[in-house]
């Protein structure tokens, strides 16, 4: 068993969408790896920062990820796999790249109260407190929200058998 840190710069950015690990970040990963008879067993986290934008009002976030992993690398003589030893190491780039990724929120948020843009201005709510989000009704109901608020308007195509109950 062998235990090991390392700090890796990215080459490249990890994740497609509003938010992803960007070229030039550090990761910092911590991995255990146990001999096993079937191969390399490696446990580990690795943390690091996303950067991207925010899901309802468009401002600019970094935020904390961290992920925990844990892969068999199998010795390449045995039934196929993913992930295999090759020449006595193993590649952990893609096991941590999938694992990080695949942590990443797919609508992220600057905060979890985040009340978005106007949709008629598009300035963000959160600026401005007095653009409190107006109730739209959706026209294919603008017939019973007119009902509703005067029932007993005689224009809105009530039967004269119903004036009788």
């Amino acid at each position: 068993m062998r235990e090991t840190s390392r700090d890796v710069v990215l080459a490249e950015r990890w994740g497609e969408g509003l938010v992803a690990v960007p070229e030039g970040e550090r990761v910092d990963i911590d991995v255990r790896l146990e001999s096993v008879h079937e191969g390399i067993l490696v446990s580990g986290t690795a943390s690091t920062e996303y950067a991207g934008v925010c899901g309802r009002c468009l401002t600019d976030i970094v935020q904390p990820v961290e992920v925990e992993f844990q892969e068999l690398f199998a010795y390449s003589d045995r039934e196929a796999s993913d992930f295999e030893v090759q020449d006595d190491h193993v590649d952990l780039e893609i096991l941590v790249r999938d694992a990080l990724v695949l942590s990443l929120p797919f609508q992220p948020v600057c905060r979890p109260d985040c009340p978005g843009l106007d949709p008629e201005t598009g300035e963000r709510l959160a600026d401005h407190p007095e653009l409190a989000p107006r109730e739209t009704i959706d026209p294919r109901w603008a017939a019973l929200a007119k009902l509703a608020e005067n029932p007993a308007d005689p224009d809105l195509g009530t039967r004269e058998e119903d004036h009788g109950r």
